[in-house]
């Protein structure tokens, strides 16, 4: 059965970290599905662009692909950028458009990975209070799929999950610190709803300079890498939406 090739569509960063740990992603996405070929493209700042993967996908003759948003909500750059970019693609391929990321169980598991992996167990839940800090978006949809998520975290037993962000959008991470420590939370950690590191995960980590844990980003994990290929096999199935024929 013929099976469409996965282009992950990365956001993009002046910071090499980014591009690594994205790389680092989509490794284990093929080695969690060697029969799919998996590609990256990036909308800015780093290579392969989205346009150059696509163009070389139609000069070897691939006919379809899935193309899936690296993002965790649908807010500009999932709205407007890159169906924009798909639509120039060459006419010879069949580009069908898959879902963002979030919101998704695999990711509330992702970011109890990492908070785990910083030092807390399950036991600390009632004791600990989450912040999750997100990049910010001045999209509405996005803002409110966040207070969504901190919502669901909150409900696996975290005694208190605020939101913060850190662009765009208020409160940002200190302040949802100092929040928690108000309420009189024991202990306070901030946990990175952002997939790579960058210049607003740095400002996030900064703004937790005042808690007792900060967790990784989310990054190359077993289950983010679980939830890609998730999204490319719901795109595959879905037949509400037609492909996009460039």
């Amino acid at each position: 059965m013929h099976r469409p090739v996965l282009l992950v569509i990365a956001h993009g960063s002046r910071d090499p970290r980014h591009a690594a740990t994205v790389h680092a992603l989509v490794r284990r996405v093929r080695s969690m599905r060697p029969g799919v070929r998996v590609e990256t493209g990036f909308l800015d700042f780093n290579a392969p662009s989205v346009p150059q993967v696509l163009d070389r996908l139609a000069m070897e003759g691939v006919r379809d692909v899935v193309a899936l948003p690296l993002l965790l909500t649908r807010a500009f750059h999932a709205k407007a950028d890159i169906p924009a970019v798909l639509d120039r693609a060459p006419a010879r391929l069949n580009i069908r458009l898959a879902d963002v990321l979030g919101p998704s169980p695999l990711l509330l598991a992702t970011l109890e990975r990492r908070l785990y992996e910083a030092g807390l167990a399950p036991a600390d839940k009632r004791s600990t209070g989450v912040v999750l800090a997100s990049a910010g978006s001045t999209d509405p949809e996005a803002i409110a799929v966040i207070a969504e998520i901190a919502r669901e975290l909150r409900h696996t037993g975290w005694c208190a999950v605020r939101p913060a962000f850190a662009s765009a959008a208020l409160p940002r991470t200190e302040d949802a610190v100092r929040e928690l420590r108000a309420l009189g939370v024991r202990r306070v950690a901030v946990a990175p709803y952002v997939i790579a590191p960058g210049f607003l995960p740095d400002r996030i980590a900064r703004g937790a300079a005042e808690a007792d844990v900060l967790s990784d980003v989310l990054g190359a994990a077993p289950e983010l890498a679980r939830l890609l290929l998730l999204r490319y096999d719901e795109s595959r199935t879905r037949t509400a939406t037609p492909a996009l024929t460039a």
